[in-house]
């Protein structure tokens, strides 16, 4: 009987913990159908983070556009996104420019736009019309220089420009005056169009400190990558990983950030990739930003992303997460590692970074790819990067052709 009375309890305490479960459940998707998530512009507004994955789920598919997946760690941001959340993750040109992540916000099909982006301060506030205002739950913690008040916008990650070289160089460079070697004869390649690149943009910037220029004019910059191109030693290649791997060229500029996943995709490869801090000039770039764009077909999913992106847990990783299934959002959420300790596992400073030491949330950084105890660190402004492009337009084209 006493059994019998247990069994009995005991199912009756699992029917009701069900229907809490199930009343839960059925509480944040109703809350998800309620909701324009295109409009909502907090977690609040979204109806909470169990309505928001909710919503995402049932969007099932997240477009994002030109992160490689060794860049500042994204393939593990990916990864984990789709394996906590279900939610599929389509990387549109993943070796493309911060120009071309604007122009298609503006032109592709309506399906084909980015749910997110993640370019050069420069393109992004030039640009603060095609975003939708969104404050994420860290709101505070992000540096106000680099924010929008109204949340259209708002700083990510930086890093520094490094020297990425593979080590069957027969010398190995640790300096931008190094390159001029000849042992370097077509081995030198930059990551895309500075007009257009804000890697490629900052290295010309890195190149013009190293050769007594000011961040107010980059001509030495510009006149630095003649001289490589009139030697040879410059080579018109895009510097990505596939290219290295070809052996189209042997050094580059990267910041510092790609150089965890840069490394571990040439060991794959059998190949030894090293990066070094440049003695001769140390350019600590403004961050990237963030933004949603007003037409990003999944606007739910496009929401949780950079909620994901800005989380400061210290949670599972996409090799230690276990099944989700039937766990409500917020407590995903929670479990999982946030964005901003997975780009200081990539090698960058995330935007919350001071806020984070001030909480001891932040993971620690992989090992070299700190900027230099003692080096003096330069950082050109928005306005200075506005100027150099001008100029870049009208000169890189004759360096970078044939």
């Amino acid at each position: 009987m006493r059994k019998r009375l247990l069994t009995g309890a005991l199912a009756a305490t699992m029917a009701v913990t069900s229907l809490v479960a199930i009343t839960a459940t059925s509480s944040a998707a109703t809350k998800a159908a309620a909701i324009d998530y295109t409009k909502c512009a907090n977690i609040t507004a979204c109806g909470g983070m169990d309505a928001l994955v909710k919503a995402a789920q049932k969007e099932g598919k997240l477009n994002v556009i030109t992160l490689p997946r060794d860049w500042a760690n994204y393939g593990e941001a990916i990864d984990l996104f789709t394996k906590a959340f279900g939610i599929k993750i389509t990387d549109d040109n993943p070796d493309g420019s911060s120009a071309y992540e604007i122009q298609t916000i503006k032109t592709a099909p309506a399906s084909k736009v980015p749910d997110a982006v993640d370019v050069g301060i420069t393109y992004g506030a030039d640009n603060s019309n095609l975003f939708a205002p969104y404050k994420v739950q860290n709101w505070k913690d992000i540096t106000p220089t680099y924010k929008d008040a109204s949340g259209r916008w708002y700083g990510d990650y930086a890093g520094v420009i490094a020297l990425a070289y593979d080590t069957s160089v027969t010398k190995a460079p640790t300096s931008f005056n190094d390159l001029k070697d000849p042992a370097f004869k077509n081995q030198v390649a930059i990551g895309g169009d500075p007009s257009g690149a804000q890697e490629a943009l900052m290295s010309v910037f890195a190149a013009n400190l190293a050769n007594a220029g000011t961040t107010a004019n980059v001509q030495n910059g510009i006149d630095y990558f003649k001289t490589l191109k009139t030697s040879s030693n410059f080579v018109t290649a895009l510097a990505n990983g596939q290219n290295l791997l070809a052996g189209a060229y042997k050094v580059s500029f990267s910041w510092s950030f790609n150089g965890p996943g840069a490394v571990a995709t040439a060991a794959k490869a059998g190949k030894t990739l090293k990066y070094v801090i440049p003695t001769d000039a140390v350019i600590k770039g403004t961050p990237y930003i963030m933004g949603i764009p007003f037409n990003a077909p999944h606007p739910a999913a496009a929401r949780l992303w950079t909620e994901f992106l800005y989380s400061e847990n210290k949670g599972k990783g996409s090799t230690t997460l276990g099944s989700t299934k039937g766990m409500a959002g917020s407590k995903i959420f929670s479990s999982i590692n946030g964005g901003q300790n997975i780009w200081i596992a990539g090698g960058a400073l995330p935007i919350e970074y001071d806020a984070m030491v001030a909480k001891g949330t932040n993971a620690a950084a992989p090992a070299g790819y700190g900027i230099p105890a003692g080096a003096k660190i330069v950082t050109p402004s928005p306005a200075d990067q506005d100027a150099a492009k001008a100029l870049l337009k009208t000169q890189w084209p004759a360096i970078a052709g044939n």
